[in-house]
């Protein structure tokens, strides 16, 4: 398993990923992804935010992280915080436990760059994912009502999303 930073080569098999995810939560959950602008994840590449797991020849998993989130994470986001958007698994390879490789990597890469905590968000009212970001290490912090603004994906226009962070601790 290798983490490194996305290219523009990946950029097919990426929204081959995306479209998978989305069809997968739209059978566990009635709420999902919409799609992503092409323009925006290619941005997100060039500044080096946008991150793939690789096993042997194949994606297994990707996201992005931001440095700051302040359209859903309000007054918190002054806290020195990394933000985990957009993890998707390759269904060849869910049940790999991936998030939990995610926050591994998280905490070292957060931990490297002097912040406090690793955060995301997710629809709110979804209670398995919920679960499961909690085994993940997260802490349910509450709900966040977005105000979508056109920085954000379409679905945010879907209303609250749930928060979820950890705190890192420094070596």
């Amino acid at each position: 398993m290798v983490i490194r930073k996305s290219t523009l080569n990946d950029i097919v098999e990426i929204f081959a990923i995306y479209d998978l995810a989305t069809a997968y939560q739209k059978t566990v959950n009635n709420k999902s992804w919409k799609g992503f602008e092409r323009s925006q994840v290619e941005r997100e590449i060039v500044e080096g935010r946008h991150f793939i797991i690789r096993e042997d020849q194949e994606i297994a998993a990707t996201f992005l992280i931001t440095h700051d989130d302040p359209i859903i994470w309000k007054d918190a986001n002054e806290d020195s915080a990394i933000y985990l958007h957009r993890i998707a698994t390759n269904p060849e390879f869910r049940g790999r436990s991936y998030v939990k490789k995610i926050v591994a990597w998280a905490k070292a890469y957060a931990n490297e760059h002097g912040q406090q905590f690793i955060r995301l968000d997710t629809h709110s009212g979804n209670e398995r994912i919920n679960a499961y970001y909690s085994s993940c290490g997260f802490t349910y912090k509450g709900i966040s009502e977005i105000e979508w603004t056109t920085d954000l994906p379409e679905h945010y226009k879907e209303g609250s999303f749930s928060l979820f962070e950890i705190q890192v601790p420094h070596s």
